[in-house]
């Protein structure tokens, strides 16, 4: 069956993993990002940042490439205190977008969350399984967006392809 679907492998993005309580997160980095998600597995932005509460004390910062450098001085990893972690991450993770009419039809078929809009709101991000693999899932506009180990993108790709012939 063929798919009424778009997919596409996005280009890198700036990523800083970060691991600290909220308090320690927030005194560090001084506005500098998104205000923290209130829930866990959910989401926030601001401008063109993207801040995913993706465990406890754990956040993923998601921003366009070209804005690492100053993410990087803002952040600053290497100074930060012994109570948090900063690493940037930038490169081990790839993205997806798969959109279209039957969008959520493909993630059924990759992934094993609910994710109708009743149980996965627009705001919710969470790691589960695409296709056997560890992948951080999310919505976008028009359908949803996940990440996978960088080294597995190609795999991804052909998965995609052969689920939607």
């Amino acid at each position: 069956m063929s798919y009424k679907v778009n997919i596409a492998r996005q280009s890198l993005n700036a990523l800083f993993d970060l691991k600290g309580s909220p308090a320690a997160i927030l005194t560090w980095v001084e506005g500098a990002l998104p205000a923290l998600p209130e829930r866990p597995n959910s989401r926030t932005r601001r401008d063109a940042l993207d801040l995913y509460h993706i465990g406890r004390d754990h956040w993923i910062v998601r921003a366009p490439l070209g804005l690492e450098g100053r993410l990087e001085t803002q952040l600053r990893p290497t100074d930060c205190p012994a109570d948090i972690s900063i690493v940037r991450v930038s490169d081990t993770l790839t993205f997806f977008r798969v959109t279209g009419l039957q969008a959520a039809d493909v993630m059924a078929i990759a992934c094993p969350l609910d994710l109708h809009d009743t149980a996965f709101d627009a705001d919710a991000v969470t790691y589960s399984e695409l296709f056997g693999l560890k992948a951080l899932v999310m919505r976008c506009e028009g359908g949803f967006e996940f990440a996978v180990e960088q080294s597995f993108g190609d795999m991804i790709t052909d998965y995609l392809t052969r689920a939607t012939a």
